[in-house]
């Protein structure tokens, strides 16, 4: 999953322990298209030269407008644009950067660029035109008024952004100063979305009950925490030898002070804002079909989240399809670990039988340990490159657990100094699976999104919105396309972990028929809920945490399934045209070389990758 860095917002992916050793040797013996040639650096012509010009300038940018981004890429942070967060001021700047893009663009001639670098342009045209659809005021008025949800909001984000151990860096006294400054300009941030909240009021554009209960309840545990546990003060329990011991106290008690004196009041003042003010008039229906202008902007959340234009109905009907399909399957795996009565009872034997679910939390740590060994052990039979930046499994933070999915990836520093982080989930360990294990690391560590992100990000060639941009379809559908890989290498001949594959994929099916019943068709919380235990083995508390996060996030579950089923479709293609000349790696290669693509400019890439190749 992917609290990526939302699309249109900061790309911030939230995904996985591990160092994989570059430079594996490159496959030979193909009749196919060398297997390196997606990381062939392209033609240096003019008009190229021109084209990268324009994008680093438009990096430039909005760099100076989005300090959340150039954080997570490794920048120091911009105290003046951070203190913008959620202000009109904020907005005008970023129309102002994506029309000084276009006009650029337009003096571009796409046809003397390099094959490369048209594709760049095609995802860059593509961006610009979105960004500006959203920035619209239409779209304003639906979307910057509700500035927080209880799903990856930023008050939530921000105490693991400036915690130690996080995107943040603590190498020297500098940093720490900087890293202070920062903090104490958070409750600008907090008082800004108070006053987008209350725009939203006036305007009747206001979020679910649901959702404003939540985030009452992340608040009070924030607050709940004492100052010496509170991540907002962690960096100071253990300084590197770059700080001047003499001046180490100075900064404890610093940080002590913004948290007690700055930070906690500025989160009572959400708190009570929300529960006292906003709480009474929030919309007790569920779906953004009853929000004022609901249903036009579930259509465009669809063709964002998928990069296709695609009709609710529609993907109602895939959603039962595969639905359907799946659980012919999942039948079969059902017989095979000997369970005798019909499907529907035995996703209530995987709920209640302790032999399917992780007794203590270091069980569920070292099946995920040894899963990550396995599958290092299978990656150079799938791919000709592999990131250089280490990947680390972690539990989530205890203040965040409840409210998080079963698994999520955050992204390392470009230069691979800063793992890659993949995420588990212990809360309620009952609930949690050890049929999931394979499947989760595949999806969220490797060869998920931790290779499709890091071998983006790393890959200088690229502009920097490939290299650190995306969309839902294509990062969430590589990562769950990532997780059939483990039928090729062998991992679901084991029963267990093939019921666990299929319960998986079952869940991307479940939420085509979910988020559109939730947001077309009008269902309401319990209603989704009851779908998905009544079709899935998925425990009661992550249908819940997935429901809920459909209805703070409309559309965006249904990238995760198109975006696969796009890719799986795009290698059965690649398979019919080259027969034996087919190279699993190699199409690997081609799938990932440019960064996140929308997936209609990802197959004319391809089109024209097997075009070359016959």
């Amino acid at each position: 999953m992917v609290p990526l860095a939302k699309v249109g917002m900061t790309m911030n992916f939230l995904i996985s322990r591990r160092r994989f050793a570059a430079g594996f040797a490159l496959a030979t013996g193909s009749a196919a298209l060398p297997a390196g040639l997606a990381w062939a650096r392209p033609a240096d012509s003019a008009e190229d030269r021109r084209l990268m010009t324009l994008f680093r300038e438009t990096a430039r940018r909005e760099d100076a407008i989005d300090p959340l981004g150039l954080i997570y890429r490794g920048g120091k942070p911009n105290l003046t644009a951070f203190r913008q967060i959620f202000t009109d001021l904020a907005v005008r700047q970023q129309r102002g950067v994506v029309s000084w893009a276009l006009a650029g663009l337009k003096r571009i001639n796409r046809a003397r660029l390099s094959p490369e670098r048209q594709i760049s342009y095609d995802v860059f045209l593509r961006d610009k035109h979105e960004q500006d659809l959203w920035l619209s005021p239409d779209m304003v008025a639906l979307t910057e008024v509700r500035p927080l949800t209880h799903f990856g909001g930023l008050h939530v984000e921000f105490p693991s952004l400036v915690a130690a151990g996080g995107p943040l860096p603590y190498a020297s006294e500098s940093d720490y100063r900087l890293n202070l400054n920062l903090i104490r300009a958070f409750p600008q941030v907090l008082d800004n979305a108070i006053v987008r909240f209350r725009e939203g009021i006036a305007s009747d554009v206001v979020e679910t009950r649901m959702t404003t209960r939540n985030m009452i309840e992340q608040i009070d545990a924030i607050l709940a925490q004492p100052l010496v546990e509170s991540p907002f003060t962690s960096a100071t329990k253990a300084f590197p030898d770059a700080v001047p011991t003499a001046r180490r106290e100075a900064l404890r008690q610093q940080y002590f002070a913004a948290a007690e004196n700055e930070i906690y009041p500025a989160y009572r003042r959400l708190r009570q804002f929300l529960n006292d003010e906003y709480l009474p008039v929030t919309r007790e229906v569920v779906g953004i079909l009853a929000m004022k202008g609901g249903a036009a902007l579930y259509l465009k959340e669809i063709e964002r989240q998928t990069t296709m234009r695609l009709e609710p109905e529609e993907v109602h009907r895939l959603g039962l399809s595969e639905v359907a399909r799946i659980q012919k399957d999942m039948d079969q795996v059902r017989q095979q670990l000997g369970f005798a009565g019909p499907l529907h009872d035995f996703f209530e034997e995987i709920r209640t039988n302790p032999k399917y679910h992780p007794k203590t939390k270091e069980e569920f740590a070292q099946a995920f340990a040894d899963t990550a060994k396995a599958v290092d052990a299978q990656v150079p039979r799938f791919f000709n490159k592999v990131p250089k930046t280490p990947l680390m499994i972690e539990p989530y933070p205890a203040y965040r657990e409840k409210y998080e999915a079963g698994g999520s990836y955050n992204q390392g520093a470009p230069d691979g100094s800063r793992p890659g982080t993949f995420y588990y989930n212990t809360y309620d360990l009952p609930s949690r699976f050890l049929t999931g294990v394979v499947t989760l690391y595949m999806h969220e560590g490797a060869p998920g999104h931790h290779f499709q992100i890091s071998l983006a990000q790393e890959d200088e060639s690229l502009p920097e919105f490939q290299r650190f941009g995306g969309n839902t379809a294509y990062v969430e559908g590589w990562a769950l396309y990532a997780e059939t890989l483990g039928y090729d290498m062998g991992f679901y001949k084991n029963p267990m972990q093939h019921w666990g594959t299929l319960d998986d994929e079952m869940l991307r099916a479940m939420r085509l028929v979910v988020d559109t019943g939730l947001h077309a068709k009008g269902w309401n919380r319990e209603q989704a809920i009851e779908y998905m235990l009544a079709n899935s083995g998925v425990g009661r508390s992550d249908a819940t945490a997935e429901v809920e996060r459909y209805i703070v996030w409309p559309g965006q579950a249904l990238g995760y399934k198109i975006g696969a089923l796009t890719i799986q479709r795009l290698r059965r293609k690649a398979q019919d045209a080259l027969g034996a000349r087919f190279d699993i790696r190699a199409f690997h290669d081609q799938v990932l070389g440019s960064g996140a693509l929308p997936l209609p400019i990802l197959e004319a890439k391809l089109d024209r990758w097997l075009a070359a190749s016959r």
